[in-house]
């Protein structure tokens, strides 16, 4: 099957591209957050801004999404970017892992 290159199809797929990776620094956000509530370096009135802060960008990207038309394209986007990164990922531990083993029989 052809795949069909217009202008609107190349600007959906940048918007969903740009807004999956919004998504993906958003949730990177969210979890320093965690940590640096759960190690007790933020005040109280600091949670309260951080979580504001943080609801406000949630928010700001999902309206962005819907008014723009691409929730589902932002998700293929993120699914596929996951993707990508568990396959690199698993495939970088299995090398360390591989050299390790390598060093280990190496000793022996």
């Amino acid at each position: 099957m052809p795949i069909e290159l217009n202008e609107k199809n190349i600007k959906k797929g940048v918007l969903s591209l740009v807004l999956a990776l919004v998504d993906i620094l958003r949730d990177v956000l969210k979890h320093q957050a965690v940590r640096r509530m759960e190690g007790g370096r933020l005040s109280g009135e600091e949670v309260e801004r951080l979580g504001r802060a943080l609801k406000d960008i949630d928010t700001a990207v999902e309206e962005l999404k819907e008014e723009l038309g691409i929730m589902d394209a932002v998700r293929s986007v993120r699914e596929g970017l996951d993707g990508a990164v568990g396959e690199a990922l698993g495939a970088a531990f299995a090398q360390a892992e591989m050299k390790g083993s390598n060093a280990y029989a190496e000793k022996a």
